[in-house]
């Protein structure tokens, strides 16, 4: 979310994706594009998931624009002190309590947090707005840009980081895919579906709770503990009171607001709270908020109400929609009991909904005081958090007090580096498919296409079919009608007829409901390239179908003639396999670990998820299909409240770690064994097996702080960098493998025995040592190291595969991802000031033999002056011609201080057929977007205005393109040009420039011999 306004590139709740709910009854049968890097920290994203703002990484120097920010300070919150202050004792719970807030340490402890809040705050001048003690030391205030700069350089501050939106996960059960019921089904071992969850309270921070739903249904509170059922929840005055499994107290409120009396909780929602004075206070006008939403703890989306009713909605509610009947459903934790923390909103402007942190960190703090056991986190963006996102930092003290917290990936898939939430001490949950709800597609010459479906339930056709790019109104461009946008499609050539609809550019139900407008009696959705296939509830019957056949029937939709009928069911004998990842599930590698931990975690259920929503904001249905990662979270967080019941002193690593090591990988198209592990992470989730482990991989709070600090970010704890390879994690990750790489890693038996070590990496020797582990007893825990040496591995690559710890009928298996490079640099960006200056650093080589380092340029830049409002935009084009090594296209102005902020997007090609293929969105006004290796073409530069500083109505910038090449200007150098090495060598490199005007911005490129290299940026700044 941005700083003020909820914006598409601010980040969206993790689009809300429901994973959770199980249906248990019957169910009816020219030159490519080049990639580009964005320098910001914010991409623009489509509509349905936006990017976090740039996230401040450790004490690094910075600019900060004016605004409303969170401030974070380096003592440890009340949940995660461990004493040492003026004698307080310690505030963090023993493992298996929650956080007494109300206890005298902990009022003596707040006091001391606000005390140290308020000095900062005086010493630079600001006034707080909201405190955080418990899960987050830390205050927000509005900010200047001098201000913003103090209290970063403060010694007693970690972070300064401008108070972000966020959107939930979604696109829009399911059969008992996870065999949860049954004689011998999971809840059967955890004793009945009575007990599966029993005691646990699950906190679901997201758009709310529609409490009439039957997946809430519970019975009215007393006003007293009941001795027949101990876990039973009762009002205690205003509060209501749980004594949980774990032996520790709940204690929330249910607060009351429009459409939502305090009398609306009952034995299954026990708590109900809402967080909104940020959102509320970044619309213009109270008005402007959606008119389905709700003041209250009410859910006006219906996207917290579906992911609730996944992690732990009731068992055997009966779900039918539209008339359509779909079994039974039920929640993963179908015992556990619901925490709601509204912390989402709707707008009227749909651009100005989301979740801002600021909200959603006073509810992460009530949570942790609360005493939940579980969190659901559905929210996110389609780029990493930083490390030091207050929200990450805030969970980060949730899990030091026991809390297990599971959060989306992202629904920005299948590009790499895609996903959100890289924190080690969360688990990120990817979307997996299920056994799909399928229709079949017969076209008039006999051939048969199988896709998902949930509104073809008897035969239609044949019927004439129409393709939606010939069958447009002639006002209406061909490329809006093929996607049947809203008022496209031309009544005269669609009426009676089925239609093919691309997919993109507006939701999925919108094609539907627009074929329906004109007329139209079914339509087949087609994805263009690679991607999900979901079940959404159309407006006509339609089976939505992948490619390659997609392109086959929008072909034949465009024949004359052309017919089809739309069947239930898959009659093309082809059976579709499942589960395999989702395609718009977001991918590793992490770029905020430098891809050296594996992410995301564990993949779920998250693909046509049936379960409950709000029936206004949903066409009046009271349940619904969605698809997305936040589907896929809440089955996760059902999983943890299963355990969390069973086993409730487990810490959420070691939960997070039985998990891991017990799944099982997903499957491609075509039925093979999927070896992506940054789609999947450790494969997909196996409740059946998750309560045998034998072994896990133990985490804590100097693993974290560790983790920290080997990312550059000074904790003021005195905790030893970790790097993040070394992270104590049940997974294995290092991108920079020069030659070899040695990992360590601890583990802690959960049962007796031997266990021995076998790995296999392609292209890899792998050597662990010991490769034999024997505990006597369960709770002792050896250290191990794991050898991985590159034989064959090709340069650049990812190689990827598992070691696994065998014992007696255990299985403890972990995901690796190794890259090997032929350098490792440690200087990606080189830069001198003036007419002349040279630089030295080491790079370290991961071949033998030759290492030639090659240089491009010095370009100056070809500039324009430009002028900008807010929301205006303006458009360069720029012809890059051949042999270019690096073309770099920027924003620049000279004071980056003053809050304007602009954005920059480029396309290759023109019209129609243009591509984006970079795009940079950071809240200032200097973006840039850099091409390596670029086609040779035409380029088409968009700036785009966002905001100007403050007083004025425009933003004065320069455009400047760069084209670095094989010459350029003046005497540029880097020695040694050519050398021989071994591999693990290293090799000090200088670059050297010299005869440049120092009034000039100019850029070079130092390349490698894998061809990866370094900027050289002469006079930065100028």
């Amino acid at each position: 979310m941005s700083s003020s306004r909820l914006r598409t590139r601010g980040r969206p709740l993790a689009v809300l994706a429901v994973a959770g709910a199980l249906v248990l009854g019957a169910i009816p049968a020219g030159a490519a594009p080049p990639s580009g890097s964005a320098s910001g920290g914010r991409v623009l994203a489509g509509a349905s998931q936006s990017a976090p703002a740039k996230a401040q990484a450790g004490k690094v120097s910075r600019t900060y624009a004016p605004g409303k920010y969170i401030v974070m300070l380096k003592k440890a919150p009340i949940a995660s002190y461990t004493g040492g202050t003026a004698s307080i004792p310690a505030t963090r719970p023993l493992a298996g309590r929650k956080v007494q807030v109300a206890s005298v340490a902990a009022q003596q402890y707040r006091a001391v947090l606000r005390k140290d809040q308020s000095e900062v705050a005086a010493k630079a001048g600001v006034r707080s707005k909201q405190n955080y003690t418990v899960a987050l030391n830390g205050f927000t205030a509005t900010l200047t840009a001098k201000q913003a700069a103090a209290l970063a350089a403060d010694p007693k501050v970690l972070a300064v980081s401008k108070d972000a939106v966020r959107h939930p996960t979604d696109n829009r059960i399911d059969y008992d895919f996870w065999h949860l019921a049954g004689l011998n089904g999971v809840w059967s071992k955890v004793g009945g579906i009575s007990n599966a969850g029993k005691g646990v309270v699950v906190g679901d921070l997201d758009t709310g709770i529609w409490p009439e739903s039957k997946s809430f249904a519970g019975a009215k509170l007393g006003s007293a503990p009941d001795p027949a059922n101990p876990v039973k929840a009762y009002r205690q005055g205003s509060d209501i009171v749980m004594h949980k499994a774990d032996g520790q107290t709940f204690t929330g409120t249910c607060q009351a607001g429009p459409s939502f009396p305090a009398s609306t909780c009952n034995t299954k929602i026990i708590s109900a709270r809402y967080y909104g004075d940020n959102f509320l206070a970044s619309l213009a006008k109270p008005s402007d908020i959606s008119p389905f939403e709700y003041l209250s703890p009410r859910d006006g989306d219906g996207h917290g109400s579906h992911t609730a009713s996944t992690a732990a909605g009731n068992n055997r509610v009966h779900a039918v929609v539209e008339g359509n009947d779909f079994g039974f459903i039920s929640g993963v934790a179908p015992a556990a009991s619901i925490a709601v923390y509204k912390v989402c909103w709707q707008a009227a402007d749909t651009t100005q909904s989301g979740c801002f942190n600021s909200d959603m960190i006073q509810a992460i703090d009530q949570a942790v005081a609360d005493g939940v056991d579980v969190i659901n986190f559905s929210i996110g963006g389609s780029t990493e958090s930083g490390a030091t996102d207050p929200v990450e930092i805030a969970f980060l003290s949730a899990a030091s007090a026991g809390i297990f917290v599971s959060a989306s990936a992202g629904n920005s898939g299948p590009g790499a580096s895609t996903l959100d939430h890289p924190s080690p001490w969360l688990t990120t949950v990817a979307a997996s498919t299920m056994q799909p709800r399928e229709g079949s597609v017969i076209l008039g010459n006999g051939r048969k296409f199988v896709g998902n479906s949930t509104t073809v339930h008897t035969p239609i056709g044949p019927k004439p079919f129409v393709a939606g790019v010939i069958s447009g109104l002639a006002a209406a461009p061909s490329a809006d009608a093929a996607r049947c946008f809203t008022g496209t499609l031309d009544p005269a050539k669609v009426t009676g007829k089925i239609v093919e609809c691309d997919r993109g550019g507006n939701t999925r139900v919108e094609k539907s409901a627009e074929v329906k407008r004109a007329g139209g009696v079914g339509m087949v959705m087609v994805n263009l390239t690679d991607n999900s296939v979901n079940g959404d509830l159309h407006s006509v019957p339609t089976v939505h179908i992948n490619v390659p056949g997609g392109l086959v029937v929008k072909a034949y939709a465009q024949t004359a003639g052309a017919t089809v009928t739309l069947v239930p069911g898959n009659i093309t004998g082809v059976t579709t396999p499942f589960p395999q990842v989702a395609g718009f599930s977001s991918r590793g590698p992490s770029q905020s670990s430098n891809g050296n931990l594996l992410k995301p975690d564990i993949a779920a259920p998250g693909v046509d998820i049936l379960a409950a929503v709000a029936p206004p904001s949903n066409s009046g249905r009271k349940f619904d299909f969605i698809s997305g990662t936040s589907m896929a979270a809440p089955h996760i967080a059902g999983l943890a409240a299963l355990y969390k019941a069973v086993r409730p002193g487990w810490s959420p690593m070691a939960i997070k770690s039985a998990i891991m090591t017990t799944a099982r990988s997903l499957v491609n198209a075509d039925g093979s064994t999927s070896t992506d592990l940054f789609a999947q992470g450790a494969g997909n989730a196996e409740p059946g097996r998750m309560f045998s482990p034998g072994l896990i991989y133990p985490a804590g709070d100097r693993d974290w702080l560790g983790y920290l600090e080997g990312l550059g970010i000074d904790t003021g704890t005195g905790v030893p960098a970790i790097d993040a390879s070394n992270y104590n994690q049940a997974s294995f990750a290092d991108s920079a493998v020069v030659g070899k790489t040695t990992l360590t890693r601890r583990v802690m038996s959960v049962s007796a025995g031997l266990y021995v070590a076998s790995a296999s990496v392609p292209g890899y020797r792998v050597t662990v040592s010991p490769s034999i582990l024997f505990f006597d007893r369960a709770g002792l825990t050896k250290q191990f190291r794991v050898t991985f040496t590159r034989t064959t591995a090709p340069l650049g690559d990812y190689a990827m595969g598992f070691l696994t710890w065998k014992g007696a009928h255990v299985s403890v298996r972990s995901p690796v991802v190794l890259q090997a490079l032929a350098v490792k640099n440690t200087l990606p960006v080189v830069t001198i000031t003036g007419a002349s200056g040279s630089r030295t650093w080491p790079v370290v080589a991961g071949v033998t033999g030759p290492f030639p380092i090659k240089k491009f340029g010095l370009a100056a830049p070809a500039q324009t002056a430009g002028s900008i409002a807010a929301d205006g935009s303006d458009q360069y084009t720029v012809v890059v011609k051949p042999g270019t090594k690096l073309a770099r296209f920027a924003t620049f102005v000279a004071n980056d201080n003053n809050g304007a902020d602009i954005d920059l997007s480029v396309s290759f090609g023109t019209g129609a057929g243009a591509v984006v293929v970079g795009t940079s969105g950071s809240a200032s006004a200097r973006e840039t977007v850099d091409l390596k290796d670029p086609p040779p073409g035409t380029y088409v530069a968009t700036v785009n205005g966002f905001s100007n500083a403050p007083g004025s109505t425009a933003t004065a910038y320069l455009f400047r393109s760069y084209q670095v090449g094989v010459g350029g200007v003046g005497n540029f150098t880097v020695t040694p040009a050519n050398s021989t090495v071994v591999a693990g060598q290293t090799v000090n490199v200088t670059a050297s420039a010299s005869g440049l005007d120092p009034n000039i911005n100019y850029l070079g490129w130092i390349e490698f011999i894998d061809g990866s290299g370094s900027t050289f940026v002469a006079n930065p700044g100028k």
